[in-house]
């Protein structure tokens, strides 16, 4: 009996090892779900910690992580002084979390601009912000009026109505208003018996129940996610007169006269769309400094009082002016557009940065999408090539990863194909698209010939040639192969030159400065006049509100698709519009926009 009771007891303490051994790890790291278009390097750059902690807590993400999967992040020792993140966890409410860390609901809602009752659920990562001084925190939770008073009911029976989203539960329901599953099962009583609501059901949401009238006690609850964050919910102002800045090198400086010409373009074209908006009756102050390498420059132009207080600013070029400028933006709240670097991390933890220039890993993840949406029954034959194959091999490799998900068949040939070898790969089954290891103009050369051969060959078999943006560059050289091969290509930008719009502007632009855009992709005219329209007119329409609502401008930009998404709750916004330019077999160009 003895012996027992010492097994039992020696397990209990085992037990009680793991679990507290369990706790305490929990609390050093956070749970990240991984999402689409998403790296290391991003994920990193969102929690500000180093790739290879990342990696030690996830032993094998350095090679490859997942969409869907879970990486621990480690967290930084708790301090008041400093920030944290949480991921939510189920039953979790934004009340409770304030109570739990001390700071307000708020503080909470400032610091995760891209939180909403829509998506505050479990597994959601948020930031808390650090805690505000003795004088200012919050006072305990079992000091605090934790309640709203409950009133009799109105006559109405419901008190609002719900529209069911995805993956809503009874229970989910009834917590987000403060009610119990019964209260609502009565007012719905469709839903008994039911595990499952089907999504885009209205349901009614009836008032709490109510004391009994010969009580004295007042019944109270904690105020719900709906109503915490309507409460903080800024008030959307519209502006006057929008107050914006271009920051960019627009003076020759040495050895730049090339980048000075292309700045230079994209301000001529931008002042053509403050042109056009003011003509609509849009009142705008455009502030214009240049600036030059070195941090000097930028240093002095934000140290300008009047740069304190605008609106937006579009800029900088230069990779040393980016951190300055975005921890500005940061601390005055203003909008930061950067029209041209990808490689910038700070979008991923500044809620005020717009980045126009898709950051690879997102762009390739948006190709791989509209690809498999595109060619559903498709034998894809990578065609090796030694020249410039290093810059398209990360392309190329997530690619086949995603291809061998999905079961899709692929073949690799090397360089040294002919119209024979091609032949003799293809299948009668399948849409056999040809994909170069490459976007070089020498390997384009060397190949098209031996397509083309196949194509004529083989009148029978549905072929496809696949490729990259800066295949916008040689078309003129390569027009009638890519029509008959029939040919895609992906980008962000593309205008087709003989469409109203860009035949217009083209005209304009000539006749306000006396010359032609120069022959490069994209052409900086465009890409100024397109961010300066899409963003003055979205400021102008929506005022303060532009965050939540530029997904519902209707317009169509000459050369430049937009598509902005938060990277996070914290951070952000990047431009994840991608299209596809089809030269078809009918001698059409057709730019494919997959939303």
């Amino acid at each position: 009996m003895k012996t027992i009771k010492h097994v039992l007891c020696l397990l209990l303490w085992v037990m009680i090892g793991i679990l507290t051994t369990h706790a305490q790890e929990n609390q050093s790291y956070i749970l990240h779900t991984i999402e689409k278009g998403q790296s290391l390097y991003s994920i990193a750059s969102m929690y500000g910690v180093e790739q290879d902690e990342i990696v030690r807590l996830n032993p094998g993400s350095d090679k490859k992580i997942y969409v869907g999967r879970k990486l621990r992040i480690p967290r930084k020792e708790a301090n008041s002084e400093q920030e944290t993140f949480h991921t939510i966890e189920s039953g979790e409410t934004l009340y409770r979390l304030s109570q739990h860390y001390g700071v307000s609901v708020e503080a909470i809602c400032q610091a995760n601009p891209g939180l909403s009752v829509v998506n505050f659920h479990a597994g959601e990562v948020i930031r808390i912000p650090a805690k505000l001084s003795p004088s200012l925190t919050i006072q305990p939770a079992d000091t605090i009026q934790e309640a709203q008073t409950l009133r009799a009911p109105v006559k109405p029976k419901c008190r609002e109505m719900h529209k069911v989203g995805r993956r809503e539960t009874v229970y989910s329901i009834s917590r987000e208003y403060g009610i119990s599953e019964e209260e609502l099962i009565a007012a719905n009583p469709e839903l008994k018996g039911k595990d499952k609501i089907k999504r885009g059901t209205f349901l009614c949401i009836p008032y709490p129940t109510q004391p009994k009238a010969d009580s004295q006690e007042t019944t109270q609850r904690p105020p719900t996610n709906r109503e915490l964050f309507k409460e903080n919910s800024k008030k959307i102002e519209q502006y006057s007169t929008i107050k914006a800045a271009i920051i960019l090198p627009l003076l020759p400086d040495g050895g730049q006269q090339a980048e000075s010409a292309r700045m230079i373009e994209y301000y001529e074209g931008f002042l053509m769309a403050v042109d056009s908006l003011k003509r609509s009756g849009v009142s705008i102050d455009l502030y214009t400094y240049n600036t030059s390498p070195g941090k000097a420059s930028i240093t002095s132009i934000l140290s300008r009082k009047e740069v304190q207080d605008m609106d937006i600013i579009f800029g900088p070029l230069y990779q040393e002016h980016i951190k300055p400028l975005t921890d500005f933006a940061q601390k005055k709240g203003i909008r930061l557009v950067i029209p041209f670097t990808s490689k910038d991390n700070t979008v991923f933890r500044n809620p005020y940065i717009y980045q126009i220039n898709t950051p690879q890993s997102y762009l390739y993840s948006e190709v791989y999408d509209h690809f498999m949406r595109l060619f559903t029954n498709a034998h894809v034959i990578f065609l090796n090539t030694r020249e410039g194959a290093r810059e398209k091999a990360d392309f190329i490799q997530g690619l086949k990863e995603e291809l061998a998900t999905r079961s899709i068949p692929m073949t690799t040939l090397p360089d040294t194909v002919t119209a024979s070898s091609l032949g003799k790969v293809l299948r009668a089954d399948k849409d056999n698209i040809f994909i170069p290891t490459s976007g070089s103009n020498v390997g384009l050369i060397k190949l098209l010939p031996h397509l083309t051969v196949t194509v004529r060959q083989h009148p029978e078999a549905s072929i496809h040639l696949f490729g990259y943006p800066e295949w916008q560059t040689y078309t003129k050289d390569h027009l009638e192969s890519f029509f008959e091969l029939d040919t895609y290509f992906y980008s962000s930008f593309y205008t087709n030159n003989l469409l109203p719009a860009a035949v217009n502007f083209t005209r304009s632009y000539r006749r306000w400065f006396a010359k032609d855009m120069e022959e490069r992709y994209p052409k900086y005219g465009m890409l100024g006049f397109d961010t300066g329209y899409f963003f003055l007119k979205g400021l102008a329409q929506y005022g303060t509100g532009f965050e939540e609502k530029q997904h519902l401008m209707n317009l169509t930009p000459i050369q430049t698709g937009f598509k902005f998404q938060r990277v996070n709750n914290w951070g952000g916004f990047i431009n994840r519009k991608v299209f596809f330019v089809h030269f078809t077999k009918n001698f059409e160009l057709v730019k494919l926009d997959f939303d």
